[in-house]
């Protein structure tokens, strides 16, 4: 069974990503805070990254990206995030700034959310 750590600092958002993820079968691990994220990750050795954006910071999750990348380059992060919708900046992979495995756009339809963490997850 996968583990996913989510990262986002909306309780709503990952209370229902948490549902749809535990009913097919992930372990999930939850973190609030860039700072909880990094500890989390540490503590829980996550098979995958869900990751926000904006937390307390603006770039708390462009940060974060690139710290967890630093410990395991082998762990993907798909970044869900509104900032594009919020800021209308077009965000992308960029293995420097953004070193993210894949972007959606948050809302994110349940099965389509499935969808990229099993591609993600090479299943």
């Amino acid at each position: 069974m996968a583990k996913i750590l989510i990262v986002d600092d909306d309780i709503d958002f990952v209370s229902a990503v948490k549902l749809v993820l535990t009913s097919n079968g992930f372990d999930i691990a939850l973190a609030y805070s860039r700072q909880e994220g990094m500890e989390k990750f540490d503590s829980e050795k996550p098979d995958l990254v869900l990751l926000d954006v904006m937390m307390d910071e603006p770039d708390d999750g462009f940060v974060l990206a690139q710290s967890l990348k630093k410990k395991s380059k082998n762990t993907p992060i798909l970044m869900l995030t509104s900032v594009g919708q919020v800021t209308g900046m077009d965000f992308d992979k960029d293995s420097e700034m953004v070193p993210v495995d894949d972007f959606e756009q948050k809302p994110i339809m349940p099965n389509q959310l499935l969808e990229k963490i099993n591609q993600l997850l090479g299943k």
